[in-house]
């Protein structure tokens, strides 16, 4: 049903109706945002890659193929957007693809505040490729065959780097001394 009136803002953009697409803005917004935060770090960069985001799929929105859903290939575009600033930031090697952070409940405890943001920086400080696809898998929540799909890698691939991002984030939180449950 979404995807059919995400089609719908999209083919009545593509027939004159610019205003319609802030229908398909104020739905993806706060996702986009999300997913450039979890891997940028930072509200302002994050906001400005989510913009750039928009703009690039409003001004590619003739290029879409109705045959998939709208959010795969919007997310697709953050993405790639997301990566392509990461890279630029840390002078990473070249990449080749073709709701606000949630915030703390009032009823968590200081530790676990400490304890989640010491995992965020960790996250953060994992080389690109590792940190996507642990944002794609923990903080979005998306399938192995999602990730691999929007990545452009093999599934095995997928599991691969999950499995190598997990063990070097184990490693950065007994150094930091977090406890793991499990």
């Amino acid at each position: 049903m979404s995807d059919r009136i995400d089609k719908a803002w999209v083919e009545r953009c593509l027939n004159g109706e610019k205003k319609v697409f802030g229908n398909i803005l104020d739905k993806y917004q706060g996702i986009i945002f999300n997913l450039a935060f979890r891997m940028i770090s930072n509200r302002d960069d994050a906001a400005d890659v989510t913009q750039n985001v928009f703009l690039k799929a409003y001004s590619r929105l003739s290029l879409f193929d109705p045959k998939y859903k709208f959010f795969s290939w919007l997310y697709r575009i953050a993405v790639n957007e997301s990566l392509k600033f990461v890279k630029k930031a840390t002078g990473v090697k070249d990449y080749d693809l073709n709701e606000a952070p949630g915030s703390t409940e009032n009823d968590q405890s200081f530790e676990e505040t400490e304890q989640s943001n010491v995992l965020n920086t960790i996250v953060n400080s994992l080389q690109p490729d590792y940190r996507i696809v642990i944002v794609l898998r923990h903080y979005q929540e998306l399938t192995y065959l999602e990730i691999s799909e929007l990545l452009n890698i093999p599934e095995k691939t997928v599991k691969s780097r999950l499995f190598s991002a997990r063990k070097l984030l184990r490693e950065k939180l007994l150094k930091k001394g977090v406890l793991l449950s499990g």
